[in-house]
């Protein structure tokens, strides 16, 4: 909440739902969705493949090095 109390344009989370139950989870990307069609842009790191289909845009790195990019990665 710190981090989306002063509206920043962009916000940075790293496995912002990593510590939390489904229920919380669900939640938070929730919120990230409204967030978004508000107009902030969420960049967010997670290793949840079921977390990163609530993005437009997902980049798929290992061991430092991007290997596949695009939305279809997910399927």
């Amino acid at each position: 909440m710190r981090a989306i109390i002063n509206k920043p344009q962009i916000l940075l989370a790293d496995e912002p739902t990593g510590n939390l139950d489904k229920e919380n989870s669900q939640t938070i990307m929730n919120l990230f969705e409204r967030l978004n069609k508000q107009g902030m842009t969420i960049v967010m790191v997670t290793h949840d493949t079921s977390l990163a289909k609530y993005g437009t845009r997902v980049v798929r790195v290992e061991d430092g090095r991007i290997i596949e990019k695009g939305k279809e990665i997910l399927k």
